[in-house]
């Protein structure tokens, strides 16, 4: 699947314009992280797979309310994508980014969604209550002041985000490359 194939379903799927620069936020963050790790393990890993993965996370989100029924979120993607004939790792990904569904994050690809999906919606609370709510007026004291502030974004899973050190990365690190990466699509995010 192409990355505009991928917009197609979304555009087919989610109608919400904040779920959506979710998913695209996901989406550049994932995309980083690829390069990160390729650059700095040398890894071989492909990159695109990775930004499909954020891209297409949540892309069932609208079908039925996830929060009363948190394990449906992420199978219906994959009956969806199925019929795609998208690759079985960005499927694992999709399941693994929601803990509902019981998949075990077992891969460096869903490990790292997992803590990426709450860094997008972190990240966006900080910088709307700035009085520009814009992504670069955003510095990493904030995010790492705001971790700390339960009553802040109380929504945001911060055990998932912290998750992160399970390969290998501190918390300081990875919402660095979060925020760059945010940062770099401002524009498309409107922050």
């Amino acid at each position: 699947m192409t990355r505009n194939e991928a917009l197609v379903l979304i555009k087919q799927y989610v109608k919400n314009e904040n779920s959506i620069k979710h998913m695209l936020a996901t989406e550049a963050i994932m995309l980083a992280m690829a390069k990160y790790f390729n650059k700095n393990n040398q890894a071989q890993l492909d990159v695109d797979i990775w930004g499909l993965t954020g891209l297409l996370h949540d892309l069932d989100m609208e079908q039925f309310d996830y929060k009363e029924y948190p394990e449906l979120h992420g199978p219906e993607t994959i009956r969806i994508l199925q019929e795609q004939g998208v690759s079985q790792e960005i499927l694992n990904g999709i399941l693994a980014h929601n803990s509902a569904t019981g998949k075990a994050r077992e891969t460096l690809l869903e490990k790292t969604i997992y803590a990426v999906d709450p860094l997008t919606g972190f990240i966006t609370a900080i910088a709307l209550v700035y009085p520009s709510k814009k992504l670069a007026d955003v510095k990493l004291s904030s995010i790492t002041k705001r971790l700390k502030e339960l009553r802040f974004a109380a929504g945001a899973n911060r055990e998932a985000m912290q998750s992160i050190k399970e390969v290998g990365l501190e918390f300081e690190q990875f919402a660095t490359i979060g925020l760059m990466a945010m940062q770099s699509i401002s524009d498309d995010l409107g922050l």
